[in-house]
């Protein structure tokens, strides 16, 4: 289940990245064209930075086994999640109709991201609760 995880990890990171590269090809704070739907460069950054440090938790454990990095990769992990809920429900909210970074995204990506986030989170929920 481990190595699962880390790759679902792995794919949803993929998924990140590019939207992420989308954001920033047209989306950086001051040359996007509406104010009405645009992310926080924050809200942003945030997510993925605590994505990353949760799957580094997550390596930690695979690597010692030590339970304490999947509570804390858990706990990370509700806090990336919960600001990835934030973005989504902006985007499908009014960030389609924008004329912002934003309405680029592909609508598959965003929802093949999300689903793969929640994938990680049963997982990662499932290792914490069974230790």
């Amino acid at each position: 289940m481990r190595v699962v995880t880390v790759t679902v990890w792995l794919v949803t990171t993929g998924f990140g990245i590019y939207l992420l590269c989308l954001w920033l090809a047209g989306g950086r704070p001051g040359r996007q064209k509406t104010k009405v739907t645009r992310f926080p460069a924050a809200l942003v950054f945030m997510h993925p930075m605590l994505g990353v440090t949760s799957l580094a938790s997550w390596l930690a454990f695979v690597v010692t086994t030590h339970g304490g990095y999947v509570w804390l990769s858990l706990g990370l992990l509700c806090l990336a999640s919960l600001l990835g809920f934030v973005m989504s429900t902006r985007w499908l909210r009014d960030g389609r109709h924008a004329r912002g970074a934003e309405q680029g995204f592909p609508f598959l990506a965003v929802i093949l991201h999300g689903l793969a986030g929640v994938l990680i989170f049963i997982l990662v929920l499932l290792a914490a609760t069974t230790m």
